[in-house]
């Protein structure tokens, strides 16, 4: 099963994995399971990291590198999802949030996220 982490997902991932749910924890290390990082939550996080928001416990840079090396891989943004985003009933405004769920959709891949306003969206969420 394909995976999109949610931003929270991927920061608790690598820097704080005991705030994940078993069954994520599980899901995470499973070789078969693909796991994707939008680049839109990588922009999220700088953003977050520029605006003093977000402290990460090494330069996003060299996180995404090992992330990498782990096997997590970027997912880019295209127009397809962009356009997807559309389709989405107007729940809340954090673009982040709803480019994540238009990706999973496009993608047809899982959300990994606690965030209980995916249940809100046409999206399958993992947790």
């Amino acid at each position: 099963m394909i995976g999109i982490l949610d931003t929270h997902t991927f920061i608790w991932w690598d820097s704080e994995p005991a705030r994940l749910s078993p069954t994520v924890l599980a899901f995470l290390l499973n070789p078969s399971n693909p796991i994707l990082l939008s680049v839109g939550s990588v922009w999220e996080m700088l953003i977050k990291q520029q605006l003093g928001k977000l402290t990460l416990r090494l330069p996003l840079k060299q996180i995404l590198d090992q992330q990498q090396a782990n096997g997590i891989e970027l997912l880019p943004v295209n127009c397809r999802h962009v356009l997807e985003v559309e389709n989405l009933p107007p729940v809340h405004k954090d673009p982040f949030d709803r480019l994540l769920a238009a990706q999973a959709r496009v993608e047809g891949a899982v959300l990994v996220s606690a965030d209980a306003v995916f249940a809100h969206y046409p999206v399958r969420v993992f947790w």
